[in-house]
């Protein structure tokens, strides 16, 4: 007996200096991809000349050994005002979409749950389609506001009638939350398309389309702040709610023992998750398959403890976004593809061979 839990504490030490190893590997690769795509795209640049850029900027030149004149301002412009603020919404994107949808399979106890599956990016597609179709999200005085707001309400909406429907008639069960999702995910998404068939708008059918398939080309410096702060709040918040997280995926009974009410935090859970995707809908458009695959990929490899899996979650999103984000913008000449295509593409088979690998479950 002795023996066997001497044998298995080895193993968990041997376990943590691996993942220990793992984190310091996707630190520095997360370091290394910042700077690898802000060098890359239609106009590539050496890693010198950006890290000059870089420090000068961020340090108002205290750190630098020269100024940038010497730089061609379109290079600086290029850098600075275009493809920094983009790298930077990747993460925030990638990190807000990865924790929840850690956090809704959770909610509902069911590995195959992710923001998108339980509608709440649908209600905020059809406020986004909405605000377009009718020139919110165009040249009008609402502009990028009017899309953000629309998105939004959409996303409270599209939640508010999934947790409406899943309480009818009694207790709000995991099982009565996915499949309320699904069917508020099927009726949103009809009324979208019916928006677009009765606008009869070409202009607007084109900027919906490429937006439902997922960009970062219009991010900014002054769009920024508001997607970092909210992501920020959400993900730090879900950081402290391990302890419930982790009672969720015991079950009802086990909860009711410790005397947690779940029905409460399934709410206020789905409520901060609804707000973070209406949010980052809004301001990137339908990026699928992040939220679903990357908590069973950290999962994997650090196991199902939500101390562990939220914030690593963010932070492999985040990476998988600034990769997406680098190859939509350089696999096909003087263009660029959604990124919601790319993380289809990757995530697909990710998820099939998760799939057949019967690794679905909860824990990896």
């Amino acid at each position: 007996m002795q023996l066997e839990k001497k044998v298995e504490a080895q193993a968990k030490g041997v376990r943590k200096k691996i993942q220990i190893l793992i984190t310091l590997g996707f630190i520095s690769i997360f370091a290394l991809s910042i700077l690898i795509s802000l060098g890359n795209g239609q106009a590539n640049i050496s890693f010198q000349e950006v890290w000059h850029i870089l420090v000068y900027k961020v340090t108002n030149g205290a750190f630098a050994s020269e100024t940038i004149e010497s730089i061609n301002q379109a290079t600086v412009n290029i850098v600075w005002f275009v493809r920094t603020p983009r790298i930077l919404a990747a993460v925030f994107v990638g990190c807000g979409l990865a924790v929840s949808g850690a956090v809704m399979q959770a909610v509902v106890q069911n590995p195959l749950a992710d923001p998108y599956i339980l509608g709440i990016s649908s209600g905020a597609s059809l406020g986004a389609t909405f605000a377009i179709m009718i020139g919110f999200g165009s040249a009008s005085i609402f502009s990028q506001m009017g899309l953000s707001v629309s998105a939004f309400i959409g996303a409270l909406l599209a939640t508010f009638f999934v947790l409406l429907l899943s309480s009818v008639g009694g207790k709000m069960t995991s099982i009565k939350l996915v499949l309320s999702g699904t069917v508020i995910n099927s009726v949103l998404g009809a009324i979208s398309s019916l928006i677009i068939f009765l606008a009869n708008n070409a202009e607007g059918m084109k900027t919906v389309t490429f937006w439902s398939m997922g960009s970062l080309a219009s991010a900014s410096w002054a769009k920024l702040p508001f997607l970092a702060i909210v992501t920020s709040i959400a993900v730090l918040f879900f950081c402290t709610q391990y302890r419930i997280l982790n009672t969720l995926l015991l079950g009802e009974e086990t909860a009711t023992t410790l005397g947690i009410s779940l029905t409460v935090y399934r709410r206020l859970y789905m409520l901060i998750a609804s707000l973070l995707t209406g949010i980052i809908v809004a301001s990137s458009g339908m990026i699928g398959f992040v939220g679903l695959i990357i908590p069973h990929i950290v999962r994997g490899i650090y196991g199902s403890t939500h101390k562990i899996l939220i914030p690593m979650s963010g932070f492999v999103g985040a990476l998988f976004l600034i990769w997406t984000d680098l190859l939509s913008r350089i696999l096909l000449p003087n263009t660029e593809l959604p990124i919601g295509i790319l993380t289809a593409i990757i995530g697909a088979p990710i998820f099939i061979y998760i799939i057949l690998k019967k690794e679905y479950r909860f824990g990896g």
